[in-house]
């Protein structure tokens, strides 16, 4: 087991997720005017967006693989349900670092 860099994985991932949704605000009412005012601005925001989204599914496989949990569900949970979906496996998989870190107690 390798959870001493599943961490890592998570924090990256949790940092692309910040990343995707800020470019998706960039595209609601109070911002959508400034985004799409010139075309290089508005390709600018889908490109960082795709990369963002690529990258957080990316780390999320990554530190769920590393945990030897199931890559395909933990990253079609984040896909099919996203944002609260993804918001939700990082929070369960940091759950599930966690409790593997902690020693059990013997009862």
């Amino acid at each position: 087991m390798n959870f001493s860099t599943a961490p890592r994985a998570l924090t990256a991932a949790t940092c692309a997720l910040l990343v995707a949704l800020c470019c998706c605000a960039l595209f609601l009412p109070p911002l959508v005017e400034a985004t799409v005012s010139t075309a290089l601005r508005a390709a600018a925001t889908g490109v960082v967006l795709a990369c963002a989204l690529l990258l957080h599914w990316a780390f999320l496989g990554l530190a769920a693989q590393r945990m030897q949990r199931s890559v395909l569900g933990w990253v079609s949970l984040s896909l099919l349900l996203f944002p609260v979906g993804s918001a939700a496996a990082l929070i369960l998989l940091g759950w599930f670092e966690d409790e593997q870190q902690q020693p059990v107690a013997a009862g």
